[in-house]
């Protein structure tokens, strides 16, 4: 008899145990993979990311694309943008302050108020995601 309450106590425990475990892995499993593309304070300049004030908040998201040797033009950003490289390589130059180059996959938040010119520099179309944190009223891109 006594075997028996023992075999019956373990497998007890053991179905308890499987009771609160097994769903702590299922959310384990259920939740999703972070990765952080970018944590910055600064831009790719190494300026303080600073926020149109006095305005309303205006987020503004595009996806910029560039045909290989295509450039975007001289412009500059009034707001903080954050740039996603979907794909091929971009290259900004940026006057005085040298130049910068980014792949697929790659992030940066972008130079604010100083003037460049953006142009793919790789084989491949150019797909840039662009989120800028804008203000209403302030634009986004200024161009000579």
């Amino acid at each position: 008899m006594y075997p028996r309450v023992c075999v019956l106590c373990a497998a007890v425990l053991v179905a308890g145990v499987a009771i609160f475990v097994w769903p702590i892995r299922v959310l384990a499993a259920d939740q999703p993979v972070i990765e952080t593309l970018l944590e910055t304070q600064t831009t790719n300049l190494g300026q303080p990311i600073e926020y149109p004030t006095g305005y309303a908040a205006k987020i503004t998201a595009v996806i910029v694309t560039l045909a290989p040797g295509e450039e975007t033009g001289r412009h500059r950003h009034a707001v903080p943008l954050y740039g996603q490289v979907l794909s091929g390589q971009v290259t900004i130059d940026y006057g005085a302050h040298g130049s910068k180059t980014y792949k697929a996959g790659e992030a940066f938040m972008e130079a604010v108020g100083t003037w460049h010119n953006g142009h793919n520099s790789g084989d491949e179309t150019l797909r840039i995601l662009a989120i800028f944190m804008g203000a209403e009223g302030v634009p986004n891109v200024e161009r000579p």
